[in-house]
């Protein structure tokens, strides 16, 4: 009868296959092609917005297109997910990287799973739509769901994180080809 492993052994060897895994996906998606903006007028008004209190959501920008779409905008630092019949399905707050997107019209070019930040934080749910500065620019949550850090002094991170809940709503609306447009 031959030997049996400890459940121990198991683990370790699951663990170190999740981890190849992992790192394979994120070196695919970092190879991956991102596409650049294409010119959109951003909403004048956008910055002038109050911010939004939990009984009084906040508008999609005008300007921000029409259709199935995420929006991303700069100076509200936050998110909306609109279907096609141009309903708000849900909309927050996000924690912007020191690289952002010009303002303009992308798509979701590759989604990974789970992988390490540039910060060293273990994120997830990782949509990759922009690149700017040889940075690629991608929404993402931090796997124990904390907000990141500071960016680092001098450091060039392109990760626009938010509340483990949102990455999950946008990971699940988000799939390859997903209109993203990003507003002022």
């Amino acid at each position: 009868m031959p030997a049996r492993l400890p459940s121990w052994a198991w683990v370790t060897g699951l663990t170190v296959g999740a981890i190849a895994a992992v790192t394979v996906l994120g070196v695919q998606a970092d190879r991956g092609s991102h596409p650049t903006a294409t010119s959109a007028k951003p909403s004048s008004t956008a910055s002038a917005k109050p911010t939004p209190t939990a009984s009084a959501p906040a508008k999609v920008p005008d300007g921000s297109g029409t259709g199935r779409r995420v929006v991303y905008s700069l100076g509200e630092k936050r998110v909306w997910l609109v279907d096609a019949s141009e309903a708000t399905r849900r909309t927050f707050t996000v924690w912007p990287g020191s690289v952002s997107p010009d303002p303009g019209s992308y798509t979701v070019s590759s989604r990974n799973a789970a992988t390490t930040g540039s910060d060293g934080v273990q994120i997830e749910h990782i949509l990759y739509f922009a690149a700017k500065d040889g940075v690629s620019v991608a929404f993402s949550n931090a796997v124990d769901g904390a907000s990141p850090p500071p960016a680092a002094s001098g450091g060039k991170t392109g990760g626009v994180r938010m509340k483990k809940a949102d990455g999950t709503a946008l990971w699940a609306f988000g799939t390859v080809g997903t209109t993203v447009t990003v507003v002022r």
